[in-house]
């Protein structure tokens, strides 16, 4: 058994090799081995592929047994194209930095410590003091989840420790101790009363443009919306439309329309001017990006082709034979 690190995963041998009994081999292979099949003569069917990305634009992806994302997001691999007895699987773990960047943003937006930090810089004191103003707090405001799967729920435990209201939409989970889960056709509703909505669900067909021109248009003035999972999710063009005419107060954008790839270098991660815009608080699709993240994700992969070389069951196991799926 070989096991293939393509693109971004290939940095992260050392946290791999850590977690891995003695024995597989691995083999680093550059970004566009994920999109075109230069390497794929080198990939043999009882080998390991490790990728964030795997398309052959049509074609089937080449056979192995195990294709391992290091990542949740699944859009990203053509499962339509993968061989039968390949299993694919997935892991987490960005659920603890994504739901405390949400929390930062919250408070960030509530007591404004960037601005007081600037006018202390740049202000006379005395004048600064004098003209304080109050700020807001996050305690009984009212936090959507728009989902509710592990992302969501570590957001709703962190939100609810500071008193946030939190309810979900989802159409599959249920109410626990921290929110009140509602069916998504309740998405309306639940929009026109919320604070704070955050964006919590993965990118399907079905979630495509979910929060569109209707789904702003009933939001109230003073909500702001935090998106850390997938830019589509939230049309553009509307979203742009409703800050640039301040129909909603702000928006914490992480995640993107546009990004570097196979297809050229977008000079922007939109088409449209919203990292400039005054009340748009702009990261780099950082929220989960920490030191701790890659350490957990790679111990998972390692532990799931320990167990697939032992003939054992995997762990989050989303396509594939059933019989390597978890007991």
């Amino acid at each position: 058994m070989k096991v293939f690190l393509v693109g971004e995963a290939a940095r992260h041998r050392d946290d791999l090799a850590a977690h891995l009994d003695a024995g597989p081999e691995l083999v680093e292979l550059p970004p566009e081995a994920a999109h075109d099949g230069r390497h794929d003569a080198r990939i043999g069917p009882d080998d390991v592929l490790v990728s964030l990305r795997l398309d052959r634009q049509g074609g089937p992806l080449p056979p192995v047994a195990l294709l391992h994302v290091p990542g949740a997001g699944l859009d990203g691999i053509d499962l339509d194209r993968r061989d039968p007895a390949t299993a694919v699987c997935n892991v987490y773990e960005h659920e603890i930095p994504i739901a405390e960047y949400t929390l930062a943003c919250l408070l960030e937006h509530a007591i404004g410590t960037t601005a007081l930090r600037a006018r202390m810089a740049t202000e006379p004191w005395s004048q600064v003091y004098r003209s304080r103003q109050p700020h807001g707090e996050l305690h009984s405001r009212r936090l959507l989840l728009v989902g509710y799967g592990r992302i969501g729920r570590a957001i709703a435990a962190r939100a609810a420790a500071f008193g946030l209201h939190v309810r979900a939409v989802d159409d599959y989970a249920a109410s626990d101790g921290h929110a009140l889960v509602v069916p998504t056709t309740a998405l309306h509703d639940e929009l026109g009363a919320a604070d704070y909505v955050v964006v919590a669900c993965p990118l399907t067909d079905t979630t495509r443009g979910l929060i569109g021109g209707p789904e702003l248009a009933v939001m109230p003035a003073h909500a702001v919306l935090v998106n850390p999972s997938r830019g589509p999710i939230v049309d553009e063009q509307a979203l742009y439309d409703a800050l640039r005419d301040h129909r909603i107060a702000g928006a914490f954008l992480d995640v993107w329309y546009r990004y570097p790839g196979p297809d050229g270098e977008p000079d922007a991660p939109s088409t449209l001017p919203l990292a400039t815009l005054p009340n748009v608080w702009a990261t780099p699709h950082s929220s989960a990006w920490t030191y701790e993240l890659s350490q957990r994700r790679y111990a998972v992969v390692a532990d799931n082709i320990n167990r697939l070389r032992d003939g054992r069951p995997l762990r989050n196991l989303v396509a594939g034979p059933a019989a390597l799926a978890r007991e």
